[in-house]
């Protein structure tokens, strides 16, 4: 005798449901189909007319009447819409219009008569390429057109007015956004072959605090590159032009007690010294601030930067 179960399978025929209703049950009448009432839910609907402001700003770009205007509005929502570099990049003549506010502002720089309001202008273009700059899909694209190249005369100014400064400052700001991202190999090749080391060491001397501290930040990723480090500890005349200009910088950190750049500072420091030709002259040459106790108030709570001070001096004790 079988210990299973009989299968009961209610919808084959003979099953508890016959094919067809009994006769006796009522046919419904056909009800004609009800139009569907279209909705489109409030965020979609926000993100429909969202684009259609962006694409209305960016097509104002090409009005040079229009174009200040889009210029502030689009630098403004840059941070809010991720695919509004594709849609700068792609769009016809869009990157030549921003172009055309860089190259209309070098008639200013020397001599210096760059006013507030220009200043301000041409930012907020500069602020458009960092966008296009920092996206994925279009950063290559946007150093195979050596754009950057565009931005090289304004690091190059030395005037310290507010306006110069917040042009250099925003110029670093693009230079930045490229060397931001992990993979960036094609990105220290370019910058290296272009002489960006110099103009960076320049601001780290005369520029604001926040320039400096971009600047740095820039020299900081070409270092990380095993091509960059290479490259700097490759003549003692880069050598010592990165080291004179890092030396210096401690020199003045003891007096503004700069947090940020001192942490720039030393992880420059460390990185060079991984080089074996580099660590033997800063056993030489490291500022004395970074060997004795002077910073250990201002890096009392930063554990990070603490930590690879000290590896930097040992790596430079090492036989």
């Amino acid at each position: 005798m079988s210990n299973q179960l009989p299968v009961h399978i209610p919808y084959a025929r003979g099953g508890l449901y016959s094919d067809t209703p009994p006769l006796s049950a009522p046919l419904a009448h056909p009800v004609p189909h009800q139009p569907i009432p279209q909705f489109i839910p409030n965020n979609a609907a926000l993100a429909v007319q969202e684009d259609g402001k962006i694409y209305s700003l960016v097509i104002d770009l090409m009005d040079p009447n229009a174009r200040e205007g889009a210029l502030l509005e689009l630098s403004k929502k840059r941070e809010q819409y991720d695919d509004l570099a594709l849609v700068l990049w792609h769009s016809f003549g869009i990157m030549p219009a921003l172009l055309q506010e860089i190259v209309s502002v070098y008639p200013l720089l020397s001599p210096p008569n760059l006013t507030a309001h220009v200043s301000n202008r041409v930012c907020n273009a500069l602020a458009l390429l960092q966008c296009v700059a920092s996206h994925s899909e279009t950063r290559q694209l946007f150093l195979n057109a050596h754009i950057p190249l565009f931005l090289y005369p304004f690091l190059n100014t030395t005037s310290k007015t507010r306006p110069f400064e917040y042009l250099r400052l925003t110029s670093l700001g693009v230079i930045g956004a490229l060397v931001k991202q992990n993979d960036n190999t094609t990105v220290i090749h370019f910058l290296l072959s272009t002489e960006i080391i110099p103009l960076c060491l320049r601001i780290m001397e005369t520029g604001s605090e926040l320039s400096k501290t971009v600047a740095i930040f820039i020299v900081q990723k070409i270092l990380l590159d095993e091509t960059g480090l290479t490259y700097i500890c490759h003549t003692y005349e880069r050598f010592y032009a990165v080291g004179t200009v890092l030396s210096n910088m401690v020199n003045q950190l003891v007096e503004t007690q700069a947090v940020r750049l001192l942490k720039h500072v030393v992880r420059c420091y460390l990185r060079l010294s991984d080089n074996l030709r580099a660590r033997e002259a800063l056993r030489a040459c490291l500022p004395e601030p970074l060997r004795d106790s002077t910073f250990s108030v201002l890096l009392k709570g930063d554990m990070v930067t603490k930590r690879c001070l000290t590896t930097l001096l040992n790596n430079l004790n090492e036989p």
